[in-house]
């Protein structure tokens, strides 16, 4: 069960390529209670109003279900944002009846207090529960995990991910997004599909399921439409399940595989950025970003989405801005447009000149809402991908990218005679490497600074006590020249209380340092994503750093088969 340099690994691969069946089948048994749906609106007591413009206004449940939402949120700065706002106030109205209409039109007028005070004394009346209360609720919770959040396939037992639907309330979305503020509505049973054997699932009572459907070549168990972006939801199996697993394993080796051959790929289209033809050109110049940024190739939006986000292959003239050094030696290109989830791509990067003067030519005579790359699209990139190499698209080229730099980083900046903090500290900077490389990027914590300051005080105070110590030690080491102390090993106590309290104090500083390095970066996502979890096991087992440092529960689940079966000596 070892890996060699070269990354064989018969015996792992046999693990996940056992029990396959031909032409796609995915299982040929499916059992399961179909999701969890969140219980239904409960009414305000009649101590708790609603007001509009200083006046009582009993409102209809539909309406004050989505003012509960609004109100939940006050203490949030989302509800200050004009955006949000807008957003919430024309799906809120909506939900109102004629009547109600007529008398709500303006956000301003509307008073939410007392829902918000209701809400908040719920919380914490949830935090003051009793042990015997949570435990109550933890039961009650437990026998709802029990009844759906299992199924049986091929007469297995699995663990279901997302079994429950998620409820009602306001979408936030992330960056700035133009969608925040609207409703997210209810979803009903009789807006999902059902997959499942033979065996079809009983609806809450009063409903029926939208369909049923009964096919073993996918692997979800239900989906529905969102409201919102118009997306398919779906209810999968959990990320330790073998079906999940085996697909992990497949997606990494995708990647790895394009290490054998990418660079063949960089020469050709190095030498298609000669190309006579305009479209192998900007195809030419599209592949070098998506190679170099690890940018996305950019999906065409779906019917009723708003948000300007673009990808590689979408990007505008307004997108780019190009500047030279005065000596004409380097070429830089200013990236700056909104990514997937309306977040912010900003980058100067400096390309070789054969692409920069693609790029002039491709804005030659343009407009800045043309399209930079006019003869490409998605589908074309995807297509010229998968001639390259079976499989091969642009994510695929990100999660190599991203692997390949861990890789390359973690065999840069760890030692194993480093202890395990600075050993956590070398692995997360690693980890930035690929972060600031895919433009995972997060917002600072609101409780950063405090956060921060606290952590300062226990520094301080471990400096004063080092310094006690030393102080200590050497008040010791001068009462042991006097033969006739009493105590001959006071020396020895004295020695390992300094050296604990600089190892302590060693500890807290990495611990700031991290936190200052990663406020605004966000490491979670690449390893759930984008990073070969072999790579991290493997170096954990190499550097004898336990892996409960480096992954959480979720990653622990995910990832089971690689730290299960991944060796020490393990290369991407």
């Amino acid at each position: 069960m070892r890996n060699s340099k070269t990354g064989s690994n018969s015996l792992l691969s046999s693990r996940w390529e056992e029990e396959k069946y031909e032409d796609g089948v995915k299982w040929k048994f499916l059992e399961h209670k179909g999701p969890y749906f969140p219980p239904d609106y409960t009414p305000l007591p009649d101590d708790v109003n609603f007001y509009y413009n200083g006046q009582k206004v009993k409102l209809s449940l539909a309406a004050e279900e989505v003012a509960l939402f609004f109100a939940q949120m006050l203490d949030h700065e989302y509800t200050t944002k004009k955006v949000f706002r807008e957003n919430f106030f024309k799906d809120w109205r909506e939900e109102m009846t004629e009547e109600e209409q007529q008398l709500i039109q303006d956000l301003d007028k509307c008073d939410f207090g007392e829902l918000h005070s209701m809400h908040k004394a719920k919380v914490e009346a949830r935090r003051n529960k009793s042990k015997e209360e949570k435990l109550a609720l933890k039961e009650a919770n437990q026998k709802i995990v029990d009844e759906f959040g299992y199924c049986l396939l091929d007469h297995h037992k699995e663990r279901i991910g997302n079994f429950k639907i998620e409820p009602p309330g306001l979408f936030r979305g992330r960056g700035e997004h133009p969608k925040q503020g609207m409703l997210k509505k209810r979803i009903q049973p009789e807006d999902v599909i059902i997959n499942c054997g033979a065996s079809i699932p009983v609806p809450p009572a009063g409903h029926q399921w939208k369909e049923v459907r009964h096919d073993n070549t996918v692997t979800w168990l239900a989906s529905w439409n969102e409201n919102i972006q118009g997306s398919i939801k779906y209810i999968m199996l959990n990320a330790n399940s073998k079906l999940k697993g085996e697909k992990d394993w497949q997606k990494y080796e995708v990647a790895r595989k394009l290490k054998t051959c990418v660079d063949t790929i960089r020469e050709q289209y190095l030498e298609d950025l000669k190309a006579k033809e305009m479209v192998t050109r900007q195809r030419a110049v599209a592949l070098y970003f998506i190679d170099k940024l690890a940018l996305r190739a950019g999906n065409e939006k779906e019917e009723g989405e708003t948000a300007d986000t673009v990808g590689c292959c979408s990007l505008r003239v307004e997108h780019i801005t190009l500047h030279k050094t005065l000596d004409g030696n380097e070429c830089v290109v200013e990236f700056d447009f909104l990514g997937k989830d309306c977040i912010r791509y900003y980058n100067k990067v400096p390309v070789i000149k054969k692409v920069f003067k693609s790029l002039k030519y491709f804005m030659k005579n343009k407009d800045p809402g043309d399209n930079l790359f006019d003869r490409l699209s998605t589908t074309k990139m995807n297509l010229h991908l998968s001639s390259l190499m079976p499989g091969l698209t642009a994510k695929v080229f990100r999660t190599y990218n991203a692997s390949i730099t861990l890789q390359e980083q973690l065999n840069a900046l760890t030692n194993k005679s480093d202890n395990v903090a600075e050993k956590i500290l070398s692995y997360n900077r690693a980890n930035r490497a690929v972060a600031i490389l895919c433009n995972h990027q997060r917002a600072p914590p609101k409780t950063f600074d405090q956060s921060m300051a606290n952590l300062q005080v226990k520094i301080d105070a471990r400096k004063e006590m080092l310094a006690l110590a030393k102080t200590e030690l050497k008040q010791a080491e001068e009462e042991a020249k006097d033969k006739d102390s009493t105590d001959p090993k006071q020396v020895e106590r004295k020695k390992a209380a300094v050296q604990r309290c600089e190892e302590q104090l060693l500890k807290m500083e990495v611990q700031a340092t991290d936190r200052e390095e990663n406020k605004q970066i966000a490491l979670g996502t690449s390893k759930l994503n984008y990073l070969d979890p072999r790579i991290s096991v493997a170096w954990c087992k190499n550097m004898g750093v336990p892996i409960e440092k480096i992954y959480n529960k979720t990653h622990r689940d995910k990832f089971a088969w690689a730290i299960h079966m991944t060796e020490e000596d393990f290369v991407f």
